[in-house]
């Protein structure tokens, strides 16, 4: 098996590529700490190696962000003979039985930082639609992901995750690169910010 690997626009994230799908079409995750790894197999192994921040499944790929300080000539081997184990073993993301893979919010933080009004639902549903179409394969290309988190008086509110998270560039990603493409299409919008 061969896993390749791509470069993100974050320095701290490596994309790993297994040529076979990782999430699927159930959505993506992310793990931020070793406490939320302990949910799936792979990313509490990515974490015991001491030298992880980070790990987003997306839908074919594994980000793994590396703690300052870390090379990714050092950690490169480590991550990828974790990746080649789980994968040539054909173990399960989650545990049999868990409910980890599914995308329920696990605390206040995940849910929407504004319940989405009645008379802003066409709107909402323009940016989601752009986000889905548009967006989202770009931030996936990057190794990542983004999340709506909510709309409130010409504001939108998104959410950075994977190697778009931690990225130097995701400011400018979110103020010139989605704000704009969401102020053509969708008149009502004025900002986008990062929740």
């Amino acid at each position: 098996m061969l896993i390749e690997t791509e470069a993100t626009p974050n320095p701290a994230s490596l994309k790993f590529l297994p040529g076979r799908a990782v999430a699927g079409s159930g959505g993506t995750r992310e793990f931020a700490s070793p406490e939320a790894a302990e949910a799936s197999p792979l990313a509490q192994a990515l974490f015991d190696t001491g030298e992880v921040t980070g790990v987003f499944f997306g839908s074919d790929f594994v980000t793994v962000t590396a703690a300052p300080g870390v090379h990714w000539s050092d950690l490169k081997p480590a991550v990828l003979s974790i990746l080649l184990d789980h994968f040539v073993s054909e173990a399960p993301l989650y545990p049999p039985g868990s409910a980890a893979g599914i995308a329920v919010p696990s605390d206040p933080d995940d849910a929407p930082l504004y319940a989405d009004r009645a008379e802003d639902a066409d709107i909402v549903a323009q940016i989601n639609e752009l986000i889905d179409t548009r967006v989202r394969p770009a931030v996936a290309g990057d190794g990542g992901d983004i999340r709506y988190r909510g709309y409130r008086d010409g504001v939108v509110y998104l959410q950075m995750q994977g190697a778009c998270s931690g990225c130097p560039s995701s400011t400018a990603t979110l103020k010139h690169g989605i704000e704009g493409l969401l102020k053509h299409y969708v008149p009502e919008v004025t900002e986008v910010r990062a929740a």
